[in-house]
């Protein structure tokens, strides 16, 4: 058996410029960083030459194009692997639809655990681009490219995306001290609705040219926040995301509404300096700077919704059990 570790991800600016249909004309950036939340995938040989796949069901076929599950099916046909496996899938969230990045995260674990089954080392950056294949070229999927580089890297990332199709990207390095402070004044709510990304995202990326000017000061700010955390001002974080979130309310109908919208200025009255809903919006987690002294009455304003503790991680997708007879 092989289990691989593949973090989430908050993505905290710049989302929207890792669409190509943007980028590869106006260039784009996003700071993200990994948390120590994660989806675990297992592979192990069976015993005979059926394929069983579990998730949210359990799929028991004897062939690759027979898998529902999308990803899994994907990741199967590009590393060959056709037969007498079984692959599970755990994750530490609801199963989609949380705005932190879980589709990106499954298909690099997936890709890993099949790879590491064939006993085949791959680069990281390998990982990233292919899932980035299957989820965009193959599957069709409206989505940007971010959430595939942070899942098989981790860390706190700045990534730019160049007109001539580079992701150029590197890891913060902060002192101890700082990350602990940035981490700590981020809180996490559930917002009780999960949805299907798909829809806000196609609007998005249809209203790309009409929104230039927005996703400009947004990949602006993204550049800001890097040098202001790199710099030890961790406490700008929340005013500029309260910038952004402003902005990026604006790329679509849907990325926010009326319940949104209320139980973020609920926060804000409450101490919360800035925030925004995790990735394309629409439901998922609200994602809340909150300086220490603030955090309690804002749990208390929010107190009809779950709280989602987590820290800033580290660790991209990685091997974390190996036993293979």
């Amino acid at each position: 058996m092989i289990i691989i570790q593949t973090p989430l991800r908050v993505s905290l600016f710049g989302g929207g410029t890792d669409f190509p249909s943007y980028y590869l004309e106006h260039g784009g950036c996003v700071l993200s960083s990994a948390i120590d939340k994660y989806i675990f995938v297992t592979i192990k040989k069976r015993f005979d030459d059926k394929l069983r796949i579990g998730y949210t069901r359990t799929e028991m076929i004897d062939r690759v194009d027979e898998i529902n599950h999308e990803l899994i099916r994907e990741a199967m046909r590009l590393t060959g692997i056709a037969k007498g496996v079984e692959i599970t899938t755990m994750g530490d969230i609801p199963d989609q639809g949380s705005g932190l990045g879980s589709s990106s995260t499954v298909t690099v674990g997936a890709l890993h655990a099949l790879y590491a089954y064939k006993k085949e080392l791959v680069l990281t950056e390998r990982l990233a681009q292919e899932a980035c294949h299957i989820e965009r070229e193959v599957l069709g999927k409206p989505i940007g490219i971010q959430d595939q580089y942070i899942a098989a890297y981790g860390g706190l990332r700045f990534m730019e995306f160049t007109t001539g199709g580079e992701v150029v990207g590197h890891r913060l390095e902060l002192s101890e001290r700082t990350m602990r402070r940035l981490s700590d004044n981020l809180l996490l709510f559930f917002t009780g609705v999960t949805r299907k990304a798909d829809t806000i995202l196609k609007e998005q990326k249809t209203n790309i040219k009409d929104r230039l000017t927005i996703l400009s000061e947004m990949k602006h700010i993204a550049h800001v926040a890097c040098d202001e955390i790199q710099n030890e001002n961790i406490d700008a974080v929340g005013t500029l995301l309260h910038e952004s979130w402003l902005l990026k309310k604006q790329l679509a109908s849907q990325i926010s509404n009326s319940a949104l919208d209320d139980m973020y200025e609920t926060a804000r009255k409450a101490g919360a300096v800035g925030g925004k809903i995790s990735g394309a919006g629409g439901g998922g987690f609200l994602l809340l700077y909150v300086p220490r002294g603030q955090q309690e009455q804002v749990r208390d304003a929010l107190k009809d919704f779950q709280e989602y503790p987590f820290t800033l991680g580290q660790d991209g997708s990685k091997v974390i059990f190996d036993y293979q007879r």
